[in-house]
């Protein structure tokens, strides 16, 4: 197979190395499977090319970009083609007048967020991964991060895209308007897609005027009953902050022992609250957040206003998961969404869970819309003892979250993860309906195979 891409797309795009090859067999969660070979797409051109190919010769083809997904989204799981979208990483435009920019999916989310700020302009999603992972990847898993809860996930800022279907055709929707209503929304059914019903290669994004001003609140707390509390008294109060994160005790100690009691306030639950807009409202807007939540009787509180300062208050978060993992634990991060009334609730059953099972679960997650990252702490996960266990933990949670009116993944997907509750999680008519559709855009059945709809 190697030798018949070499003439199709070229030496330079076409790898079979034994390093490249485990480079490119997983992603953050634990499972892996080694392609045949890699292919380095650069151009639309070849993406096509190699997907007429594959399909003709039914071979299998997993899109990555960065490889930083927590489900094992992007593992080969049936071998075939590795399709990395790496190298296509060009920002190809950025429009103040027009408010969008283009990008190929390549691009570090991070690297466009700083593009875009240098023309005083806003990219708003903002996954913790954002300085590693790559906008193809955010298309795929339709990612969010802490600003959801303002500003929206990936999909509200998809305005355009260019998808190479499993026939090699060339689809392109959407385009540089904010607004548009011709014919069904497409870029909605791709975004979020996990790579299977085509190849993301181009994506066109709107974007937001820079907001001028900013401020962040970081708060501890005795209890996640007190934090949980304030964080609905601030919606009471008529706020709708940029970004409201809470931690629980586990990981607060987590990070105590990674990055010193020093960095890490005094407390057993911790809120970080961030307004933005401009300077005048964010400054009042700050005060009376810092008035609301010092009447809830924190065990601190503390007010950043400058950009240096709100950083380093998020340093703290977005490290959250580094230290987690520093403990030495396998840490298996589980992305569930609740209804907001039900925070307390999702904590205090994973303190039931985490007694019942006997491993630590650290939760922490973006409170503002009930995206809480449940994380099983496991010792000595390649036991097959402890496996069984996680599993039955891993049920519990999910059948408590799905009774809630819950989902099981509010931004990571399904994968391979969680494709074991996927039935649960979905009806006969809804996976009759995603089957149909996989059918049409891939009717060879090329496009990351082995994953939820098998």
């Amino acid at each position: 197979m190697k030798q018949t891409l070499v003439k199709l797309l070229g030496a330079e795009a076409v790898s079979d190395d034994a390093a490249e090859l485990q480079a490119h067999n997983g992603d953050k969660w634990s499972a892996t499977h080694s392609p045949d070979v890699v292919v380095f797409a650069s151009s639309t051109e070849q993406v096509s090319k190699l997907l007429r190919f594959a399909a003709q010769e039914k071979i299998p083809v997993t899109a990555r970009g960065a490889g930083y997904g927590y489900v094992g989204g992007c593992v080969p799981v049936r071998g075939g083609i590795s399709l990395s979208l790496v190298r296509m990483n060009r920002i190809k435009e950025i429009n103040f007048a027009d408010a969008i920019a283009i990008v190929q999916p390549g691009v570090i989310t991070a690297d466009l967020q700083a593009k875009v700020k240098e023309e005083q302009l806003f990219y708003p999603p903002d996954p913790a991964s954002r300085k590693d992972c790559t906008i193809g990847g955010n298309v795929a898993t339709n990612a969010g991060g802490p600003r959801c809860l303002k500003y929206g996930v990936t999909r509200n800022y998809v305005i355009g895209l260019e998808v190479v279907l499993g026939s090699g055709e060339v689809l392109r929707t959407g385009g540089r308007v904010h607004k548009n209503k011709t014919g069904f929304n497409l870029i909605g059914l791709f975004v979020g897609s996990e790579g299977m019903l085509g190849v993301v290669t181009e994506i066109t994004v709107r974007l937001l005027p820079l907001p001028p001003a900013r401020a962040t609140l970081s708060a501890a707390f005795a209890t996640m009953t007190e934090a949980a509390a304030t964080v609905q008294a601030i919606f009471h109060a008529g706020f709708l902050p940029a970004s409201l994160e809470i931690a629980d005790e586990f990981t607060l100690e987590a990070a105590r022992r990674d990055k010193g009691v020093s960095h890490v306030p005094s407390g057993n639950a911790h809120l970080l609250v961030e307004v933005d807009g401009q300077v005048e409202t964010v400054r009042s807007e700050a005060a009376a957040l810092e008035r609301l939540i010092a009447s809830r009787n924190p065990n601190s509180l503390t007010t950043a206003t400058t950009e240096e300062e709100c950083e380093n208050l998020w340093a703290l978060r977005r490290d959250f998961s580094n230290s987690l993992r520093a403990t030495g634990l396998t840490k298996l991060n589980e992305d569930v969404v609740v209804p907001r009334s039900r925070l307390v609730d999702l904590i205090e059953f994973a303190e039931t869970l985490q007694k019942r099972h006997g491993f630590p679960i650290a939760c922490f997650g973006h409170a503002g819309d009930g995206n809480i990252h449940v994380n099983l702490m496991a010792v000595d996960y390649d036991s097959p003892a402890v496996r069984k266990r996680v599993e039955g933990a891993l049920d519990e949670l999910f059948q408590q979250v799905l009774a809630w009116g819950g989902v099981i993944t509010g931004e990571h997907g399904i994968g391979l993860a969680k494709k074991r509750w996927w039935p649960e999680a979905t009806s006969d008519v809804s996976r009759e309906v995603h089957r149909a559709i996989k059918d049409a855009l891939d009717p060879a059945g090329i496009l990351n195979p082995g994953k939820f709809l098998e």
